[in-house]
């Protein structure tokens, strides 16, 4: 008797959006396997700092949408659920920490900062977002490590959501 053959498994965006999500999934789950709380052992203030530092970068990232929107306004249907959720994760860092927190030798996130400039393309502002949203996601990979419990898990889960905002902002299915 003949061995049913294996289902056929679809290539393509479909398939690779499902890893991206699949492999976020574990990110987070992995971050929660972490010390459990955010009590224990580990410096209190450097926890703090790492939170600071994210909401500060969450703010940087917030002023390229802002700047992006305000020179293709017609980008505004696809960046402006991206930019929402970039907002959440600044006010998510920003919950927990006291306002004068800021990581050693970085300006305060209301401090001035030097604005990006906007590339002249609709297409290279997009590709711009992505590498600042990858770039982004890749250095709270690594910070997660170094931060107990919850703080971690949020960094895992703004990690995943910048990777899956780099994935959309360069494939084009962003809505």
């Amino acid at each position: 008797m003949p061995y049913p053959s294996p289902p056929r498994i679809p290539s393509g965006p479909r398939v690779r959006r499902r890893t991206l999500l699949a492999s976020a999934a574990g990110a987070a789950l992995l971050a929660g396997c972490t010390s459990g709380a955010d009590s224990g052992g580990d410096d209190p203030s450097g926890t703090e700092r790492a939170r600071a530092q994210a909401a500060a970068d969450s703010a940087t990232l917030l002023g390229r949408y802002d700047a992006v929107l305000k020179a293709f306004p017609d980008l505004a249907e696809r960046l402006r659920p991206l930019r929402t959720e970039v907002a959440a994760h600044a006010a998510a860092f920003r919950e927990g920490t006291t306002p004068t927190a800021t990581p050693s030798g970085s300006p305060s996130p209301s401090a001035s900062r030097s604005p990006v400039p906007v590339p002249a393309t609709a297409k290279d502002a997009l590709a711009s977002l992505a590498a600042a949203e990858r770039a982004l996601a890749d250095r709270r990979a690594k910070a997660l490590l170094d931060v107990p419990g919850e703080s971690a898990r949020l960094l895992a889960a703004t990690a995943a959501a910048g990777a899956a905002h780099a994935y959309l902002l360069t494939t084009g299915a962003a809505k």
